[in-house]
């Protein structure tokens, strides 16, 4: 079968590989979709993800596809479901996972990052991480329920009430996602700051923003405003200004991948002063099932964030940026008849 293979570091190759061999708990998939984020930057660049990706390896950790076949012990989905899969795999045993923290698991695999993901034609998944599409959920809006279940997740560990006002630093997909997210959880007023007018206005346009600021173009986000910051960004200026502009008894979610050396500063008495919480947000257990339920109530609407679809020839076009601008790229594998 082909796959599009990760031979080195800067370095995907298009290659005839065998197609796997399923274990009794295993899911065979014709891979339909595999969305790509900034993750796949890291580990294309060779730099860790969730965990590091040693090649050669097949990346792509956002899937959708169609079932092929199941193993002897598979009991939760058959032959022709159409499924989105959870790439990350958890061992149950170490003393994370034994005390309901599993994203922090000591032993995580990743499909897609320590063992084959979506850019291929068939990959295979142990059937607990593998999960049903509503009917009316498309298999290219399914293909990116990872990316919205990481902010499902992060919307789990914060306490969001409806009278709160938020902020959204950061006009990429996520910050998008988290837009929509924000409001599906009742909160009333949603804000956005991002550095590109079109998205901004169409945030406004599509999903009741109320107020945004185009930092790059000078914009001032007012300090001391926001109920509910999240940081989408992981850079350390975005950062500090997710600090500043939080209201006494704020919560602020660093929700941006910074840089492993990276770091920022912020007014150690402001944040004992506004009795901040200041939350940190790691990949996505238990969130799927909430995420496709927001696809299919039409409270997320995912189509206007996906600008690319790309085939196995544009990938590394993509990941070097070659592509422009680019809200939310997805690799056609099999494609809706997968």
């Amino acid at each position: 079968m082909e796959a599009l293979v990760l031979t080195d570091k800067k370095k995907l190759e298009l290659k005839d590989i065998e197609k796997p061999v399923l274990k009794p708990d295993e899911v065979l998939i014709h891979t339909a979709f595999a969305g790509i984020c900034g993750t796949d930057h890291a580990l294309y660049a060779g730099e860790p993800g969730s965990a590091d990706a040693v090649p050669p390896i097949v990346l792509g950790h956002e899937n959708s596809g169609v079932v092929k076949e199941i193993g002897s012990a598979v009991t939760n989905v058959k032959v022709g479901d159409r499924v989105s899969v959870d790439p990350n795999i958890y061992c149950g045993q170490c003393k994370f996972c034994h005390t309901g923290r599993p994203e922090l698991c000591e032993n995580l695999s990743a499909i897609g990052v320590t063992r084959d993901g979506g850019f291929e034609e068939y990959f295979a998944a142990p059937a607990s991480v593998v999960y049903p599409v509503p009917d009316n959920v498309d298999l290219k809006s399914a293909a990116i329920v990872e990316p919205i279940s990481c902010a499902i997740h992060g919307m789990k560990l914060l306490k969001p009430s409806p009278y709160q006002k938020a902020l959204v630093i950061g006009d990429g997909f996520m910050g998008e996602l988290f837009v929509q997210i924000l409001q599906a959880y009742g909160i009333h007023q949603v804000d956005l700051a991002g550095i590109v007018d079109e998205k901004l206005q169409m945030n406004k346009d599509l999903f009741n923003v109320k107020n945004t600021y185009n930092t790059a173009k000078g914009d001032k986000i007012p300090a001391g405003e926001y109920d509910v910051v999240i940081e989408a960004v992981g850079r350390p200026e975005t950062q500090e200004s997710a600090i500043e502009s939080s209201a006494r008894g704020g919560q602020v979610l660093m929700f941006g991948v910074g840089g492993p050396d990276a770091k920022f500063e912020m007014n150690t008495y402001e944040v004992f002063q506004k009795q901040l919480t200041i939350q940190g947000s790691f990949i996505n257990p238990n969130a799927f099932e909430d995420s496709l339920a927001l696809l299919s109530s039409g409270k997320l609407n995912v189509k206007p964030l996906m600008s690319h679809e790309l085939d196995y020839n544009q990938v590394d076009d993509f990941v070097n940026g070659r592509l422009g601008v680019v809200s939310k790229a997805v690799v056609k594998i099999g494609g809706e008849e997968a």
